[in-house]
């Protein structure tokens, strides 16, 4: 255990054991430090993932480190969009220490190139670069066992009537489908904002992407919803998660304005969580946001910010 993290740790539970033992006046500020304690060994409602450095202030640049400053805060899993481009023994490294843990790892991004028209085209040439993508994220996943491939559908096409697009996005996630089914994982789709990040994409909404999972009718066409980019694409989120719940396999979370951490923005975390927790999800949300304040102190108010939206009543 690194000294940071083992001091973190140290400082909460000497305050809760102490506060316990304290006389009532101390008030809520003892009832805060006892809180604080418990929260640091007590495992969220539900599997909230934090980034690798997300908690850099504490758990330094290490790989396992990270993994097990997260884990000691309550975390149960962890995701890295880019896992796929690090070193094998990185790689496994993570997969090993998270294994022996029982924690999960969130989708690794497989295909998001924004830059150029792709599944939107019936062409030759994109049906094999697809296939090489996919033949090489089952090496990937026959690697490390992670069971979540993320891709964006690329650009629109200007040229191209929409309804062409979309049946070619469904020919084309079909070949996809082949290979995932046979190396066993699922691809997730990520409708992303047109609006203010992502312009000029094809595949931006919840119902557009239920649409085209449901077209293409296979077990291993999922939908990842980013709370933060559907936030701005349509709001709605509670009815369009419900709506779309057959078909959603996994989150992303982050507050909007800002992409920073829960209690930054106008969302209301606390209620989606309980409705996600309602439904019985068992998968990974993924903290795909910013840290507001660059600190320990910031790293410790993204915690505090989880746990008070973590707080429902079941």
């Amino acid at each position: 255990m690194n000294n940071s993290r083992r001091d973190f740790i140290r400082k909460t539970a000497f305050a809760g054991a102490a506060i316990m033992a304290a006389p009532s006046v101390f008030g809520s500020e003892a009832a805060r430090k006892r809180q604080k304690a418990i929260d640091a060994i007590t495992p969220f409602k539900l599997k909230y993932a934090p980034s690798f450095g997300m908690f850099k202030e504490h758990a330094g640049t290490d790989l396992v480190d990270n993994i097990k400053f997260c884990n000691d805060m309550g975390f149960r899993a962890m995701f890295d969009n880019d896992i796929m481009k690090r070193p094998v023994d990185d790689q496994m490294k993570i997969v090993n220490e998270m294994n022996r843990l029982g924690m999960d790892l969130g989708p690794f991004v497989l295909y998001a190139d924004f830059s150029v028209t792709s599944f939107v085209l019936n062409k030759p040439e994109v049906k094999e670069m697809l296939i090489k993508r996919m033949n090489d994220g089952a090496e990937f996943v026959k690697r490390t066992g992670i069971k979540w491939a993320l891709m964006v559908p690329g650009r629109y096409d200007d040229r191209l009537q929409r309804d062409y697009q979309t049946a070619n996005v469904v020919d084309n996630l079909r070949y996809c489908c082949d290979i995932a089914e046979q190396a066993g994982f699922i691809i997730v789709l990520e409708p992303l904002n047109t609006i203010h990040d992502h312009p000029g994409l094809f595949l931006n909404g919840i119902p557009q992407a239920y649409a085209i999972c449901r077209a293409v009718n296979r077990a291993s066409c999922k939908i990842v919803d980013d709370i933060y980019h559907q936030q701005i694409t349509e709001g709605n989120l509670i009815p369009n998660i419900e709506a779309a719940w057959s078909e959603i396999a996994a989150f992303h979370l982050g507050d909007n304005p800002g992409r920073k951490e829960p209690t930054t923005g106008e969302i209301n975390f606390k209620n989606i969580f309980k409705y996600i927790y309602s439904r019985k999800y068992e998968g990974v949300l993924c903290m795909e946001h910013g840290v507001s304040n660059k600190s320990k102190e910031g790293e410790e108010r993204v915690i505090q910010a989880y746990r008070e939206c973590d707080s429902f009543e079941v």
